[in-house]
């Protein structure tokens, strides 16, 4: 795998001694095997799109991500291409974000909230086991919501490139501030995905004024933004209901610390689905699951499944 260019300003001055410290208190002896792979270019694969009928041709020589159904590690160099009907039959994405959507479970008839969906990959797998799971057709509803004008023109072009546009009657997108929705529209969906707006510590050091200006304030400012999506998540969700929270933090504070919160306030059931069990590279947190790209080559990446209890009756 190749070093980042980036790499060469780690030990400039503008390398950042809090975040050093911030980091090393946390990972300790990990933390500088940890950073180095923040550089190294994470490896990403092709999941197949399961709208379209992809020629067996395309798949032979594609190396199969063991870990994850119709996916295959990205050969350097790939470049995608239409099919006859102008859709593509693959999307490229780091696999911590399939499995973060995979997680949700949903199902055809669910009421499903994709609350932050832009770039658009894993609304593009909600919709795929929507369609999927029921024979009779879709009776449930998908709303990909996306604040932010620029990313939601992204996210629509990821649906109308991706799903026949008679596949896509179900979906609808929205621009919503997603803090809305607990307010707006209480106990309403049965399956929500809360990936939130994060420090993206990988992203972080490819800008090295911000990398340079980086404070703990910064992740806690983040941290009470991510508090507030959530609980408008939880606010949104039918009792029974299931929500998975996620970031690709690195950042315990806008992580394990937010769900905390959701623990002491809301009492939700924290869930460890069994199929994830499987997957080697997972490390197990105090309340959801970490993929840190020192020990799984992708990520980082971290997530949560959390169910709320359905009210006791007396």
């Amino acid at each position: 795998m190749r070093i980042r260019e980036v790499n060469l300003f780690v030990n400039s001055p503008l390398s950042n001694l809090l975040f050093e410290k911030y980091f090393e208190k946390i990972y300790g002896d990990r933390w500088p095997q940890l950073k180095q792979s923040l550089f190294v270019h994470e490896k990403q694969i092709l999941r197949k799109n399961l709208f379209v009928d992809v020629d067996s041709a395309k798949l032979k020589d594609l190396e199969p991500a063991g870990f994850l159904p119709d996916a295959y590690w990205k050969p350097e160099g790939y470049a995608l291409q239409k099919n006859a009907n102008g859709l593509y039959d693959f999307y490229v994405m780091d696999p911590a974000s399939a499995i973060v959507a995979r997680a949700l479970e949903v199902c055809g008839a669910d009421k499903v909230l994709d609350l932050c969906a832009a770039p658009g990959g894993k609304t593009l797998i909600l919709a795929e086991q929507m369609s999927l799971a029921e024979s009779s057709g879709v009776s449930g509803t998908l709303i990909s919501n996306e604040m932010s004008e620029g990313r939601r023109e992204r996210l629509m072009r990821v649906l109308h490139e991706y799903i026949p546009k008679e596949q896509r009657l179900f979906i609808s997108v929205k621009g919503l501030d997603g803090n809305q929705y607990g307010l707006r529209n209480a106990e309403t969906y049965d399956r929500i995905l809360a990936d939130v707006p994060c420090s993206g510590e990988r992203h972080l050091f490819e800008n090295q004024k911000e990398f340079a200006l980086w404070t703990e304030r910064r992740t806690k400012n983040l941290a009470v933004r991510q508090y507030s999506l959530l609980s408008s998540a939880w606010l949104a969700l039918k009792p029974g209901g299931r929500i998975v929270y996620s970031t690709c933090s690195i950042s315990p504070e806008e992580n394990d610390a937010v769900i905390a919160k959701l623990i002491k306030k809301r009492e939700p059931i924290i869930l460890r689905p069994e199929w994830l069990d499987k997957i080697k590279f997972l490390e197990k947190t105090l309340s959801g699951y970490q993929i840190l790209p020192d020990r799984a080559g992708f990520g980082p990446m971290y997530f949560a499944v959390i169910e709320k209890p359905n009210p006791v009756s007396v």
